[in-house]
């Protein structure tokens, strides 16, 4: 989960991901943190992934926003935040569950994992699942997205916890039908497909999480 120390030489502190944004005349601008990263891309490049702001006739009033803008801006922090937090604390418990200890220690490893599991993430995952799977059912228009009937940068970042997610069984079909809709949605996209094989194309695989 370590960052390569090169890393340090594009940005202080040495996390990755990182990147450098560079079009002449102007300097190289160096963006981290998944979130502001696809804010500028999107501004920038891809404002189709953006959704209209505000509702025609309010313009520039507090509340006049759309709701498919409100949540793309909710969800952008939420996919980081909320979301990939739970995912890192189960890594962690699960961690500590699969630790290569000896045979005897091995029962008392998996009695604070289960403990932690319980404690840290069991309610937290199926609150925010749950929650996942209204705001779907809930979405604008005909709910092909998170934030309406267009995809949005913030369905990009989601895709990445949510994927994982359906890998390891967390999400299934039977208890969030809309949610692994919605995961197969995304992956059936070719700018998708495109994107998958030139991971592979550089790293020579790709694997979602360990």
């Amino acid at each position: 989960m370590l960052a390569a120390p090169e890393l340090k030489e594009i940005h202080p502190l040495g996390k990755s991901p990182v990147i450098s944004v560079e079009k002449a005349p102007n300097p190289p601008v160096v963006l981290a943190e998944s979130g502001t990263i696809v804010e500028y891309l999107v501004d920038h490049f891809g404002p189709h992934l953006i959704p209209q702001r505000y509702i025609d006739g309010k313009e520039g009033q507090v509340g006049g926003e759309t709701e498919s803008w409100r949540r793309d801006r909710y969800f952008m922090h939420y996919a980081e935040g909320s979301l990939m937090g739970l995912l890192m604390r189960m890594l962690i418990v699960e961690g500590i569950r699969d630790a290569p200890v000896p045979f005897f220690i091995k029962p008392v490893t998996k009695m604070i994992a289960s403990q932690l599991h319980s404690a840290l993430v069991k309610s937290d995952l199926a609150t925010n699942l749950s929650f996942l799977e209204d705001q779907l059912k809930s979405s604008p228009g005909e709910g092909l997205f998170l934030c309406g009937d267009i995809l949005t940068g913030s369905d990009i970042l989601m895709s990445f916890p949510l994927e994982a997610g359906v890998q390891r069984g967390l999400i299934n079909e039977g208890q969030h039908p809309y949610l692994t809709e919605y995961v197969s949605r995304i992956q059936e996209r070719e700018a998708h497909k495109r994107g998958i094989a030139k991971i592979v194309e550089l790293e020579g695989s790709y694997e979602l999480i360990p």
